[in-house]
């Protein structure tokens, strides 16, 4: 028997940005009882279906974009023999659809810190649950990944979560819902040590992979001082000054570590934050800034962002501070113009934006918009074919709409042509080079420009128009650019980087202890274990 645990994707590229955290934190969850379980990313290349015998254990983690091609491998698998799981955040909002579509036998809901052993041990009993109910662990509880199951020559960047959840409400994020609004902070030592070992075996560049880093502003101070609310501010105090604990760390470790983060637009007036993120080599973040006119941000529900010259100003902040923005925009919400595809752009040009993405609005699961949307069509439901629009995931990706909701003055088409024009020129080489500069030498600039490169043959396509053979050929140079970015961000291992001797034990006895020798954190009984979302 052995634990299968599979990150499904339509487009292999044999080289990957950043790591799916999930697949090695939920490898250090496994019973050790199950063995060291195999990991396929199909990321970079598809599962074999020879590989999965009968008896096996396949755990499959689903989000939205991913969910077809994750029920496609769940039902391969049971064709075999094998026990199939589903978590992630798809399944969590659709449990029933991963049972039928996708063939499971069982489906994690959240976290599911104790669920999975339990999983596992009911499948080698011949005997899983249908639905296991997780919920949302403490931060304390957030386990350390098995990064020595890792194919190191396959990304560029790994990845460390610090904190689960926002206090955000944003209409077109499903965040503050799965993951909650109150902040899960992990313990900055075991952040540092996670981060330590990846840097040990040639991990210089890190996602901090967190739903919002910056999880305390300054508004946020303000008003529980002015409600007088002293147990509200007393929390916050301590979850912003863990954070100010965690950047005075990360500044301790090598100095040509790159941490890369995620956001709010809040940040850009702390000041003091900011340079606490430059002095940690918190070099970028992605910062949403989702419009540029007013009336944009108000469909959001995100009016507490800046809109035209203030955005850019608040934009130019973040660069000056040393942190550099790649900024995320949406087209296609109701207010939108044709006029607002150039003003963004250009807006992103001017404000200094180092990497930008544009994007077709997308009514998500779990979202504000999304229910709103779907209540709408619940009397005469669009279909395709016998699917209703609003399970758009499941339809095959080759007819599936480019958008699903309606604009109340231009065409599916037109937006799409328009966003399409937009990358185009945020992404010309003649832009990326003059962005390039920002790097400190030539090595760096040539990384920027393939990496801006790669990033534009990615994910430009979201949402976009092409035939089979332009896709193919998209692929391919996507595929030849990542291995010759990769390269560029290899580093020299550094065997010899030690952890600091922290004054406090960092694991209770319910979180195991860490092996130096097997460079695996060994639980204690084999139902204490930790599941990551994705």
């Amino acid at each position: 028997m052995s634990v299968h645990l599979v990150n499904p994707s339509d487009n292999s590229f044999g080289t990957a940005v950043i790591t799916p955290r999930w697949l090695f934190v939920l490898a250090a969850a496994t019973p050790q009882s199950a063995g060291d379980p195999i990991l396929v990313d199909e990321s970079l290349e598809q599962i074999v279906p020879e590989s999965i015998q009968a008896g096996d254990i396949v755990g499959i983690s689903v989000h939205t974009g991913n969910a077809l091609r994750g029920y496609a491998v769940g039902r391969m698998a049971r064709s075999r023999g094998a026990w199939v799981v589903y978590g992630g955040i798809h399944a969590t909002l659709f449990p029933e659809e991963a049972l039928e579509r996708g063939e499971a036998h069982a489906v994690v809901k959240g976290d599911g810190d104790l669920a999975w052993s339990k999983v596992v041990a009911d499948c080698m009993a011949g005997k899983p649950g249908k639905i296991y109910e997780g919920g949302r662990i403490g931060g304390s509880q957030f386990l350390a990944a098995r990064w020595d199951l890792m194919a190191t020559d396959k990304y560029m960047w790994a990845s460390v979560q610090t904190i689960r959840g926002c206090p955000k409400h944003c209409s077109f994020c499903s965040v503050w819902r799965t993951d909650g609004q109150q902040p899960r902070q992990r313990p900055y030592q075991g952040v540092i040590d996670e981060i330590v070992q990846l840097r040990r075996i040639g991990f210089r560049y890190i996602a901090l992979a967190d739903d919002n880093f910056y999880p305390v502003s300054l508004t946020d101070l303000r008003l529980a001082r002015e409600q007088n609310n002293l147990a509200k501010l007393g929390e916050l105090t301590a979850i912003r000054e863990e954070r100010f604990e965690l950047m005075r760390e990360l500044a301790k470790l090598p100095k040509d570590m790159v941490f890369f983060t995620q956001i709010t637009m809040e940040a850009g007036e702390d000041i003091e934050y900011l340079d606490a993120m430059r002095k940690a080599n918190i070099k970028g973040a992605l910062v949403g800034v989702e419009a540029v006119t007013p009336e944009g941000l108000k469909a959001v529900f995100k009016d507490f962002n800046f809109s035209g010259e203030a955005l850019a100003r608040r934009l130019q902040t973040f660069k000056q501070h040393g942190v550099h923005v790649l900024g995320s925009f949406i087209f296609g919400l109701p207010t939108d113009k044709p006029a607002t595809f150039d003003a963004t752009v250009e807006m992103a040009l001017r404000a200094g934006v180092t990497f930008a993405q544009f994007v077709m609005m997308t009514p998500f699961p779990g979202t504000v918009d999304f229910g709103r949307w779907e209540k709408e069509q619940a009397k005469d439901p669009a279909m395709v074919g016998d699917v209703p629009i609003t399970r758009y995931w499941l339809i095959p990706t080759e007819v599936r709409p480019k958008m699903f909701t309606p604009h109340p003055t231009m065409s599916s088409e037109e937006i799409r042509v328009r966003t399409q024009k937009v990358w185009d020129r945020f992404y010309n080489w003649g832009a990326i080079w003059e962005r390039s500069a920002c790097t400190p030498n030539l090595r760096a600039r040539l990384a920027f420009m393939f990496l801006s490169r790669l990033y534009r043959m990615m994910y430009a396509g979201t949402g976009l128009s092409t035939d089979s053979a332009r896709r193919k050929k998209s692929k391919a140079w996507a595929r030849w650019t990542a291995g010759q970015c990769r390269k560029l961000f290899q580093a020299k291992p550094m065997p010899e980087l030690v952890s600091p001797a922290w004054e406090l034990p960092l694991a209770s006895t319910m979180l195991g202890s860490w092996n130096t020798k097997s460079g695996r954190l060994h639980n204690g009984p084999d139902s204490l274990v930790v599941i990551a979302k994705d």
